[in-house]
């Protein structure tokens, strides 16, 4: 928003158009709760973008924009409610005007429901309304309400949640889920991209209108490249993940053709809304896909993102998945519009991630962290940074997984469930499930110089194939005590056989390494490299 201000400073016509456009939502929301009337209201924000345009000049701080355009519309309000004398004719009314253009009959039933809403939301305190309104009706982030209201973004998050739970004590939950698709969806012809059974059983079962598409792939794991459909490419990601997360790769072949063949045709929808969380398992595939859509021609196909990190209520929130149906039903409506900007940062993400160097990835991270920060894809940071720290470390050779997990052992956790639980729930943004989790442990215990012995499990192939594997004994060798204290490097006792995005890992050598306290990856000498 700042460049489109500082460009209309210039006198850009166009960045002033794309500034009013975001802000004009924000405005009509204001002056609607002062006016109490739509037409009024939509004059007010009106004539308060005429006066903004005339004066943009005299803002000398761009970032003060939000506060000074408020200003700016309150000051309007006051005046047009100063000469409110006309009558306005009613929209009832105006329905009843010869002329009127077909579907009217559609266009009233569908405002009959959602004045079952508007009128619940209407009689929330001004404190709940508004902030409510923003973020739902009008899809603004937080981060921008922020700005507007002056308000901190907890407080905003608090006030949302009071006024949802306010909701539904006055509307049944499935009344409520119905008034917010209308009002949000139209009932248009919607698809819904989700990233995993549990919670596309759940959205088929009546919370969502339109079609739901599981999109099942597991990018933080296998080889990753720009274009993963090309056929080599997809041939030997199918190679590699049957050989080291025993998925059919005839099965994983057969299941992508399947969900391209139905991403392909999302013209013949109005609306396509992701669904996903803040861990690397969500935003590796989000990225991806905002990747896809960048190169394709989207015709008048909206797109929409909804992106969590936390639920009210929920401690240690995982993902979407632990959320009940009841749950789950607050969410639709609350999505946000994506539009080319979101869709060539999810672009350069992917492309990054997809470089077998490393420092491609934490160098964009870099640049765009206040960026992304403030954005829709405000958890890409922490999860892409997380997948870096994945890499053999400077100190002893380990990434971040291996490291908790050896440490987790040392502290007490002896069974391989127990390492499962306390490993995922500590590195939560890695979003690793058990399939990925269990190849670590595999790692961990091959070869001749194993780090873990897990009993009974010599050389572990499938853990499927070993009888009450998940309650058998796990303790550290010599070999993983040498490597935790410092005195032995991972790499020199073991071969690896790695794939860290598009970068391949493999023998005793790491051309590249995360460096712990730099907080970086950095490239190894060759002279310290052995194959």
């Amino acid at each position: 928003m700042q460049q489109w201000i500082e460009q209309a400073q210039q006198g850009d016509a166009e960045a002033f158009r794309e500034l009013s456009g975001h802000v004009r939502g924000m405005a009509y929301v204001v002056a609607y709760d002062m006016l109490s009337d739509v037409q009024l209201a939509e004059d007010a924000v009106q004539e308060a973008l005429l006066e903004a345009y005339m004066n943009l000049g005299s803002l000398q701080e761009p970032a003060a924009f939000p506060g000074w355009f408020k200003t700016i519309v309150v000051r309007q309000c006051h005046r047009l409610l100063r000469r409110k004398t006309e009558t306005i004719l009613p929209l009832e009314a105006a329905e009843q005007v010869p002329g009127a253009s077909p579907g009217a009959a559609e266009i009233v039933e569908y405002r009959e429901w959602t004045q079952v809403l508007h009128k619940s939301v209407a009689e929330l305190s001004a404190k709940l309304r508004v902030p409510l309104q923003l973020f739902y009706f009008y899809g603004y982030s937080l981060q921008e309400i922020s700005v507007y209201l002056s308000l901190p973004v907890a407080t905003l998050k608090k006030r949302l949640y009071d006024g949802r739970r306010k909701l539904k004590g006055a509307l049944p939950v499935a009344d409520l889920a119905a008034a917010f698709h209308l009002l949000h969806e139209g009932g248009a012809r919607m698809l819904h991209i989700v990233n995993g059974d549990t919670v596309g059983d759940k959205l088929k079962r009546g919370i969502v209108q339109g079609e739901v598409l599981v999109w099942r792939e597991i990018y933080s794991a296998g080889p990753i490249f720009t274009d993963p459909a090309a056929e080599q490419n997809r041939l030997l990601r199918a190679e590699v993940l049957q050989a080291t997360l025993g998925i059919p790769a005839a099965e994983y072949l057969a299941g992508c053709a399947e969900q391209e063949r139905r991403i392909s045709g999302f013209r013949q929808y109005d609306e396509v809304v992701l669904w996903f969380e803040h861990d690397l398992f969500d935003q590796s595939m989000l990225a991806y896909l905002l990747h896809w859509f960048n190169g394709q021609k989207l015709g008048n196909t909206k797109l929409s993102l909804l992106c969590i990190g936390d639920y009210p209520g929920i401690e240690r929130f995982h993902g979407l998945g632990q959320l009940t149906e009841a749950q789950l039903s607050t969410l639709p409506g609350t999505w946000r519009k994506i539009g080319r900007k979101e869709l060539q940062l999810g672009s350069l993400l992917w492309e990054a991630y997809a470089d077998p160097n490393p420092r491609e990835l934490a160098d964009l991270l870099a640049a765009k962290r206040e960026e992304l920060a403030g954005g829709a894809l405000a958890f890409a940071y922490d999860a892409f940074m997380a997948h870096l720290s994945r890499l053999p470390s400077v100190e002893n050779g380990l990434g971040i997984v291996e490291q908790t997990t050896l440490q987790a052992v040392a502290n007490g956790m002896d069974t391989p469930l127990k390492l499962f639980r306390q490993v995922t729930d500590q590195l939560h943004r890695l979003g690793m499930g058990d399939t990925e989790y269990w190849k670590v442990l595999r790692t961990l215990t091959a070869g001749t110089q194993p780090l873990l012995e897990i009993d009974g499990a010599t050389e572990l192939r499938d853990y499927r194939e070993v009888p009450e594997f998940l309650h058998r004994s796990v303790t550290l060798t010599g070999w993983g005590e040498q490597v935790m204290a410092g005195a032995a490097d991972r790499l020199q006792l073991q071969n690896i056989d790695e794939w860290y995005g598009g970068l391949h890992l493999e023998g005793h050598g790491a051309p590249w390494r995360w460096d712990r306290t730099a907080g970086r990856p950095v490239q190894t000498p060759l002279s310290e490299r052995t194959e």
